[in-house]
């Protein structure tokens, strides 16, 4: 297939792009390669993607309207993954507005231009922060979300809302994934496994939140990426089960899908730092702080929706995961 995947220079959209060219699609990657975190981190990304046969890439932003729309008509993707966005519940306290630009205003531009172009399939990058202020766990697809603690919550479920008005008038098939806490090689440097390993490294001290006792389902980037697959291959139709009188978040009469991907397993945020600490044999400084506004105590992931309709479930325990990226962050570093 012919697959356009916007944020490709990303730590997920990366990985997503070398599975898909694995098995002989044609990918165009479409980034803006901001600053939000270190640029040379996603260049190299991008760099070992140009290097293969079958990837393209564009430079630029989902705001472009213009731009975004000559890389549809250039390319003409089949299918189409959004993962381009702008991420992080603490960095929406301080820049509320990037999040308007990108997974607002550039989610419109990206189902405007699957619309007039009949793209057969639009799956895209939900979180699993729409839970919110929900504390019943596990989380599952049919829970409701109208209870977001940030603005970065707020504008992915936004996004599904407006995925699920399209396919509703345009008959455009769509698929939102709520994911769950990704970590692994290649990470982002904004998350917590890659700025704990850099600091211990350095011997600084980490700033430890809800004093470590809140607790994370923690997804592996390979399960995360076969996730998407799973879905990307599977287009939605209209759910005959579908009930008006009892609406349910996950599913519509139109052809609309909401899973979560997480590794149904929540780990204590006190035994990941351990699982760091055993992989880098290196002891941690601990600055305890109280819970951050717009962070949620736990997570967990109900997957049983996933699992049902494409027969996947995440399956990498944490404690191999973090030794993988402790292992590709001192052959990246040199450290």
């Amino acid at each position: 297939m012919r697959i356009l995947i916007t944020g490709a220079a990303g730590f997920i959209g990366s990985s997503l792009a070398h599975r898909l060219l694995d098995r002989g699609d044609d990918v165009l990657g479409y980034d803006n390669l901001n600053d939000y975190y270190d640029v040379r981190l996603k260049q190299a990304r991008l760099d070992h993607l140009l290097a293969r046969e079958g990837f393209q890439f564009v430079k630029g932003s989902l705001e472009d309207r213009n731009a975004l729309e000559a890389a549809f008509d250039d390319f003409a993707p089949e299918r189409v993954v959004n993962l381009a966005a702008q991420a992080g519940v603490r960095y929406s306290l301080e820049n509320p507005r990037a999040y308007i630009d990108a997974n607002i205003v550039g989610f419109l531009n990206v189902l405007e231009a699957c619309r007039h172009r009949r793209i057969e399939h639009l799956v895209y990058a939900s979180s699993s922060s729409v839970y919110g202020a929900n504390r019943k766990l596990p989380f599952a697809v049919e829970d409701s979300v109208d209870h977001p603690l940030s603005l970065y919550a707020a504008s992915k479920k936004s996004n599904e809302l407006m995925a699920h008005t399209y396919s509703h008038l345009f008959q455009l098939p769509t698929t939102g994934l709520r994911f769950f806490t990704v970590y692994g090689p290649w990470g982002r440097p904004d998350m917590a496994l890659f700025l704990f390993t850099r600091k211990i490294l350095a011997g600084e001290p980490i700033d430890v939140f809800n004093f470590g006792k809140h607790t994370r389902d923690f997804t592996y980037i390979d399960d995360i990426v076969e996730g998407v697959i799973r879905t990307l291959d599977r287009v939605p139709a209209g759910d005959p089960d579908f009930d008006p009188l009892k609406p349910t978040p996950a599913s519509s009469l139109a052809p609309y899908r909401v899973y979560n991907i997480g590794n149904d397993r929540p780990v204590e945020l006190s035994r990941y730092i351990e699982l760091i600490e055993q992989a880098l044999g290196r002891t941690a400084q601990k600055n305890l702080l109280p819970l951050q506004p717009g962070d949620v105590p736990d997570t967990a992931a109900d997957v049983s929706a996933l699992m049902r309709d494409t027969g996947y479930s995440p399956a990498t325990p944490v404690e191999v995961g973090v030794g993988r990226f402790v292992q590709w962050y001192r052959e990246f570093y040199a450290v």
